[in-house]
Order: structure tokens, then sequence, then C-alpha cells
């Protein structure tokens, strides 16, 4: 689409002013929760920590003009909000561009909008209830009787879906995920009586992966919006284990219309254990795309002094408008079509 030809802007326009409503929706209804805003940089030490998403480099000149210094364009302002919350911000919010590298398919852009918050003294059942109020509000604000996608439909009105990813693998494929956690070969033999392909190379989160990708997602978020929740905890990421059950983790994936809308966390406060983890994700990052990013020490400072307890979660605006519009592609809610 050649966004900036005055008859393809035309035909665009309805889903930009589509989108505008919506960020606004999406502000006022945090600031009428006495939520900050927060506005931090964009260029960081250290982009993510995951093994499978990739940054933009930047080559950055010192204040002595002399020295360049390696930043990355951030792919989530996660850490730099949560050195806030140590410092003393209870509730925060933040509507920004990230910078993905590889990314790109109908429903992704190398560069897209991200809305993430956190609550302190909360857990991620309360940014299960958030999703479930800002949904219902932003779609009271718009008018809209329900959130479309591919000719699905969910009404964010009725109840919402609330499913563990065991009863999503016990549902939809039969697999008892529990007796498969810690071995990838049975793991493996249950995913294949699936009909789906695996190689010896694959590994247990490729195998998850391919089993979500092609035989659960596809089915969540009919009808009405779909949280899906407790991963196993080699998916944990930056969320905490459950101390009822150190197997799983307490993260979360809001899913309408069969599309992944948002990721969340209750968050891990452990500095020690979030330095394994990030060493570990960066062994594997190495031994599959032969890269890695260093360390943002100054974030595992903050959690050695003390991040609150707290539920985190980033959601996609980009997506969301897409649900909001009908619209088939990403870049038909992006201001300037596909880079």
């Amino acid at each position: 689409m050649s966004w900036w030809h005055p008859h393809e802007f035309e035909q665009q326009k309805p889903h930009l002013e589509s989108r505008m409503r919506l960020i606004k929706a999406v502000r006022s209804f945090f600031d009428g929760q006495d939520f900050w805003e927060t506005e931090t940089p964009i260029l960081q030490v250290c982009p993510v920590m995951d093994t499978h998403i990739h940054a933009f480099k930047t080559d950055i000149l010192g204040l002595d003009l002399q020295k360049e210094r390696e930043l990355y364009l951030h792919t989530s302002p996660e850490f730099a909000m949560k050195k806030l919350m140590v410092a003393g911000v209870s509730n925060i919010y933040q509507i920004c561009h990230v910078f993905r590298n590889g990314e790109g398919s109908r429903l992704h852009s190398p560069e897209f909008t991200m809305i993430e918050w956190y609550r302190a003294d909360a857990g991620y059942e309360d940014i299960m209830d958030d999703c479930e109020a800002l949904l219902r509000h932003c779609a009271k604000v718009l008018d809209i009787k329900a959130y479309q996608f591919d000719g699905h439909s969910a009404d964010p009105f009725t109840k919402w879906q609330r499913i563990s990813v065991c009863e999503a693998f016990q549902d939809y494929t039969g697999i008892e995920l529990e007796q498969h956690l810690e071995d990838t070969q049975s793991f493996a033999k249950a995913t294949e009586g699936q009909g789906i392909r695996v190689t010896e190379s694959d590994s247990w989160d490729d195998i998850f992966h391919a089993v979500m990708a092609e035989k659960i997602e596809p089915h969540l978020g009919m009808g009405a919006p779909t949280i899906l929740y407790d991963y196993p905890v080699s998916m944990a990421s930056l969320s905490r284990k459950k101390q009822d059950d150190l197997r799983f983790a307490e993260r979360f994936e809001l899913y309408v219309c069969g599309v992944e809308l948002a990721n969340a966390f209750g968050e891990l406060t452990d500095a020690k254990e979030q330095r394994a983890r990030f060493i570990e994700e960066m062994a594997l990052k190495n031994k599959r795309y032969g890269e890695t990013y260093p360390i943002d020490e100054e974030f595992l400072e903050a959690l050695e002094h003390g991040l609150p307890e707290s539920g985190g979660i980033a959601l996609g605006i980009d997506r969301l408008a897409m649900l909001v519009t009908g619209a088939e592609r990403i870049e038909q809610v992006l201001w300037t079509g596909k880079p």
C-alpha cells in the first residue's frame, strides 16, 4: 500500500481514525486510575533477554566524540519501567514504539506500538482483571459490540474464558502436558501422534510452540477473549514461579479471535534467579543464532535493591487496532504503511 498516495490514504483513513480514538481510550483508562504515564529511553544497553527476539543495534558516539558505544533500540520498555518502580513509582504505564528485527507478517511489523503497565502490590490475577476492564472500556468508548478478525468475533462484555496451558493441551490435543514437562522424547512422540512434524533437532520449547500454533491458538478467543495462564517454568522469562507448583510460572497470554494480544507476568523479584535465567537465555541465543546481548547490570542492581511484588503486561496496540477495525493486515492500521 502506498500510504502517501491520496487514493490509498482515503481507504486507510477510517482505520487510522479508529486507531487514534483507541489510543485515547487506552490512555483515559489508565489516567482514570491514577497511573503515572512514563516515557523511558528508546536506546538501551540491553534490548531484551529472550532467546528468539532480535534487536536493532546502533553505534553511538560517546560524549567525548571519540569512542563509539553500542546501544540497541528497545524491544520493550520493561527494564527501564521496573527501575522506576524500584525508585518508588507504584503504578505506571507507557505507550511507545518498540523495535524487533526480523519480524514481518500480517500480524507483525519490525516497528510497532506497545502499551506496558505495571501494578505494585499486585499479581498476575490483577492484570487479568485489568485486561477485562480495559477491553470493555475501549469497546464502550469506540461504540463496538465485539472485536473482529478473519471473520471471527469476540464479545468483551460476555464472560471471558480463563484456561490453563495444561487444560488447553488436554482440551484441544488430548496431550497430558504434565507427563512430558521434563521429557522431550515423550513429548515429541505425543506431538507426532497429533500429526505435527517433529525433527531430531527440535527442543522441548520448539515442540511446545508448534503444538500451540497448529492446534491451540486458532481456537482461543473465539466468541469471548481468552486468558491462557500458567506456562511451563522453562518459559518463565521474567515471571516468578508458582509457589504451589514450581513446575509452572505466573505468566499468561491474552487471545482475541485467535490473535495473541498480550503477554503478562507475576514479576520475578529475585535478582540471583533472574541473572541465572539471563545467562541461560543468552547461551541458547548464541547456540541458535550466533549472537548475544549484554546483561543490564543496572536492572539486576535494581532487583537487588527491591522490586515490589507486582504484576505487569505488554499489549500490542496495533493488533488491538486491527481487532477494533477488522483490518486484515497490520499495515492497514499503521500511519506509514508497511516498512
